[in-house]
């Protein structure tokens, strides 16, 4: 059967209009991120600039006191910057910040990359020739939201724990050449056009939809975890080098970093009915498929509860937070570390980031009274030690974390509908703010429960530059290099195609980025130099036409870009009931 669009569940967002109709959203293929402000669909969303909270000094930043009119308008004494120091302003006639997009960039529940529901959004269907194969694999496009003591030195559970087990582990699977292409998917595939590589279709999903968060290359290994399962496919052909593993229930969470010797924990939800918890942990080995050590998160008092919780890791450490604490443990052992609970002045961690051996906590303090506010901190992975404290202003909320190394952390404030771009130096003290007068729109996740402080994709940055796409309704958009010294903007690279572009990471001095297909062309990989005069992109790898309303249509898509092969994969299954979805595809010369 043909795997057809389904119609929107009518709780979520708005379905995207069919072709030709133009895309009801800028952003990058998924309607705008609706946030704690109930504006979905809104194109800023608050119209107009407003001054940012480092702009005029009405609205001073939640690092300093104002001062005024500061360094942009009338000369002043150079003055320290950071949380202790008065705060210089941008002055008045320097561009503010852009209004406030409710959490940044794009949600989850639409395909990305795309516009709002496929590669025909806006111009014609694809021609009968290179529609044929992409007919047999369109998903549908529906858009859902988805609802220990210190002293402890053993570990969660040992390898022969008696806690939740499921399958033993995996032996590598007979289908090992994965090389078939049943579907004819490079049929009519044109010079200079990528080939696709293999294509896996999503395991059955309940009618309400599973999660299918994560994808991981290890080697020559990617995984991709969904419902209930976590899959390994052959980089190269889609063989199976090991697995499926089974888990007794749905997957909740995942660490979206793996450790160094390849490692993930994934967390799965304690039982079947409304009640369950996301609290069952299993570490898996990315290489071989063999599960190690297994346990349960415990809740953490009367209002910590592990209903909900996110996982990080850093170096040799996992941490998993829960909704006003949390707990590290030896990702290799799972042996408990330590704890971090309520400090201070009514003080409750909300929110934990790790990565490139940084591990951030953000933290609420003061609830409900005249002093509330966050704290951002860095710890010491493997003690738990603060290295840092650096307070944030009254009504301000550090919501996102953009890069770990370094530090670049998205703020919002919810009174004055604007946001705020930060970033900080090694010991925490405050660097710069981002000083472009522009709407940003990377992509990012759901943030209902818990802040999901690592939820952002198509962000990139290095030791000087924050990368940020622009928005766009439905042309060319750009890529602003941001210096990190003073937030203004270093270059701008425009988006070869009529089609958005954003980055996805930076390696060998230049910056790796995706375009999104068209009707009449697939996505494309670009590289951009990130120094020098020019930052024209260079074309590494043109995606197949034939495929690309595939491509355009993966629901909640990541994407990654690895040896010369570009994977996408869904980030969620929608659980129609018409045909098989897609869950995985492959590109490569």
């Amino acid at each position: 059967m043909l795997d057809k669009p389904s119609a929107p569940p009518p709780a979520a967002p708005a379905a995207p209009p069919a072709p030709p109709q133009a895309p009801p959203q800028p952003g990058y293929g998924h309607p705008q991120q609706p946030g704690p402000y109930n504006t979905p669909g809104a194109p800023g969303p608050y119209g107009t600039p407003t001054a940012g909270p480092y702009g005029a000094p009405a609205a001073p930043g939640p690092y300093g006191a104002p001062t005024a009119p500061g360094p942009y308008g009338h000369p002043q004494q150079p003055q320290q910057p950071g949380p202790y120091a008065q705060q210089p302003q941008p002055g008045y006639g320097y561009p503010q910040q852009p209004p406030y997009p409710g959490a940044p960039g794009t949600a989850p529940g639409a395909p990305f990359p795309g516009q709002g529901g496929g590669a025909g959004r806006k111009k014609t269907a694809l021609i009968v020739g290179a529609a044929v194969a992409a007919l047999a694999l369109i998903g549908g496009t529906v858009y859902a939201v988805t609802s220990g003591g210190d002293g402890d030195k053993k570990p969660v559970a040992g390898h022969g724990s008696t806690g939740p087990a499921a399958s033993g582990d995996p032996s590598p699977s007979s289908s090992t050449s994965g090389g078939e292409d049943p579907e004819n998917l490079n049929e009519g595939r044109a010079p200079g056009e990528a080939k696709v590589l293999w294509y896996k279709p999503a395991p059955d999903a309940p009618g309400g939809g599973a999660d299918a968060p994560g994808m991981w290359i290890a080697g020559n290994t990617v995984v991709k975890a969904a419902y209930k399962q976590v899959f390994a496919y052959d980089a190269d052909n889609g063989g199976s080098p090991w697995g499926p593993v089974d888990l007794p229930q749905k997957i909740c969470s995942v660490t979206p970093q793996k450790s160094a010797d390849d490692k993930v924990v994934v967390a799965y939800m304690s039982g079947p009915g409304d009640n369950a918890k996301c609290n069952r942990l299993q570490q898996l080995d990315l290489r071989t498929g063999k599960k190690g050590w297994s346990g349960q998160v415990a809740d953490g008092g009367l209002f910590d509860s592990a209903l909900n919780i996110e996982l990080s890791v850093s170096g040799g450490t996992l941490m998993v937070g829960r909704s006003e604490s949390g707990t590290a443990y030896a990702i290799d052992s799972g042996k408990k570390l330590y704890d971090k609970k309520r400090y201070g002045d009514s003080c409750f961690p909300t929110a934990f980031a790790g990565g490139s051996g940084r591990l951030v906590q953000v933290a609420s303090c003061g609830a409900g009274t005249g002093t509330e506010h966050d704290e951002i901190q860095e710890l010491d992975p493997a003690t738990g030690k603060v290295k840092w404290t650096q307070p944030v202003k009254k009504g301000w909320q550090a919501s996102r974390v953009y890069s770990m190394d370094p530090l670049v952390v998205y703020l919002t404030n919810e009174s004055k509908k604007t946001w705020n771009i930060s970033t900080f130096t090694k010991d925490g003290r405050f660097r710069s703010e981002v000083k472009v007068d522009e709407k940003f729109a990377p992509t990012c996740g759901w943030a209902i429960l818990a802040r999901d402080l690592q939820g952002c994709r198509g962000v990139a940055a290095d030791a000087d530059t924050l990368y940020l796409p622009t928005s766009t309704t439905a042309s060319a958009n750009e890529i602003v290099a941001i210096s990190l010294a003073d937030g203004k903007a270093k270059w701008r690279a425009k988006s070869p195609a009529d089609e958005p572009m954003s980055p996805m990471r930076t390696e060998g001095g230049k910056l790796i980025a995706y375009v999104q297909p068209s009707y009449d062309a697939g996505g494309q990989v670009v590289s951009i130099p990130t120094t020098g005069a020019s930052h024209t992109t260079t074309k590494l790898l043109q995606n197949p036409r034939g495929t690309a309303q595939i491509e355009d249509t993966f629901y909640d898509g990541v994407v990654d870009w690895s040896d010369g092969r570009f994977v996408i994969s869904a980030g969620r299954l929608n659980g129609s009931d018409q045909a098989k979805e897609k869950l995985i595809m492959a590109f490569g010369n």
